[in-house]
């Protein structure tokens, strides 16, 4: 039996971080990761909007310690190569998305993944199948 994978978005991240709803269904897969129960994606695309995000809001100094704690996590991150991009940009061209979010998909679309959200701009990908997306509450 292969091990369940998911892709984390910026959305899962900043969500656990911020102790948000969502972030204890994020605490819970982290937990389930380090036990080697199922298997966490992030594209350092996504890195970087988690950091981008953090540094604008709350400064360069805690965007370090955050970048600290994720390489921390038993997340694998994995680089934007050439297929991510293609398919990323295959993503981009046909839905309202924005780029990063693209970088998600196509990280769990060529990995047999769902992706770990709470972002709407993910609807329309689940309806359409492209990918199937795990949500997280929000209210």
């Amino acid at each position: 039996m292969s091990q369940q994978r998911f892709v984390l978005d910026s959305f899962a991240l900043i969500a656990f971080f911020e102790s948000a709803k969502g972030g204890i269904a994020v605490r819970r897969l982290l937990e389930q990761a380090s036990r080697a129960e199922c298997e966490l994606l992030m594209s350092i695309i996504n890195v970087g909007e988690v950091l981008y995000i953090t540094e604008r809001e709350q400064g360069l100094v805690e965007a370090q310690d955050v970048l600290a704690l994720i390489d921390a996590l038993p997340i694998r991150i994995l680089h934007a190569d050439r297929a991510q991009t293609l398919a990323a940009a295959r993503i981009k061209a046909q839905w309202p998305l924005s780029y990063a979010d693209c970088f998600a998909a196509a990280l769990a679309k060529l990995n047999g993944a769902a992706v770990v959200t709470g972002d709407p701009e993910f609807k329309q990908l689940e309806v359409a199948s492209i990918v199937p997306i795990s949500w997280l509450p929000t209210a």
